[in-house]
């Protein structure tokens, strides 16, 4: 599929809190597609949320986080607290991630993986993007979109052996895999090196 829903680029928000507001409507729908999936499909919807989740996070790490950081009252501890929860979430994918789909606790992690997705974007529009559309201009809201929609145009859908090391890429898990590539992808757009 490759409709609004599964390509964050193709979005039409051109404001960085309607655009991340919007994704978070995109992952709350495929998890719902997870959930609903029959046993032999299950595994590709998965691939879908995780590939959204990476760019997602990625991109509010390397674009938002650090100008809300900079912009709002008590950033570093608003947003310490959202990096807590994405960590949190980071853990149970990879470890989901590992098992699989046809892992006997995949559905019940699921089930956990949500809630602290959920309950963590509620707190971003709460405490964060609240913040961030009352210190921002319109050009800069647009001009962080614009960042947020290049990583995700440019980030990978699926991993590509040989562009890590095959050890680091089984120690660490596609979903991780998928963050890094990304977290590359938006330094390179933004123009920052490591």
């Amino acid at each position: 599929m490759n409709d609004q829903r599964t390509a964050p680029e193709m979005m039409a928000e051109t404001d960085v809190i309607e655009l991340l507001q919007a994704q978070h409507g995109m992952i709350r729908d495929l998890f719902d597609e997870v959930e609903q999936a029959p046993a032999g499909r299950r595994g590709e919807a998965f691939t879908r949320l995780v590939r959204l989740l990476a760019v997602h996070e990625t991109a509010e790490e390397e674009i938002v986080h650090p100008y809300a950081r900079a912009k709002i009252d008590g950033g570093d501890e608003i947003v310490d607290d959202r990096l807590t929860e994405e960590n949190q979430a980071k853990r149970l994918l990879q470890r989901m991630d590992q098992a699989g789909p046809d892992a006997p606790d995949f559905m019940p992690n699921l089930l956990v993986l949500r809630g602290v997705v959920e309950a963590h974007a509620r707190n971003e529009e709460r405490y964060e993007f609240a913040q961030l559309r009352a210190r921002t201009s319109v050009a800069e809201r647009r001009a962080l979109a614009a960042g947020v929609k290049a990583a995700a145009a440019l980030a990978p859908t699926h991993p590509h052996p040989g562009t890590e090391s095959a050890t680091r890429n089984l120690l660490m898990g596609t979903p991780v895999a998928m963050m890094d590539r990304a977290g590359d992808v938006i330094r390179k757009a933004m123009g920052k090196q490591d």
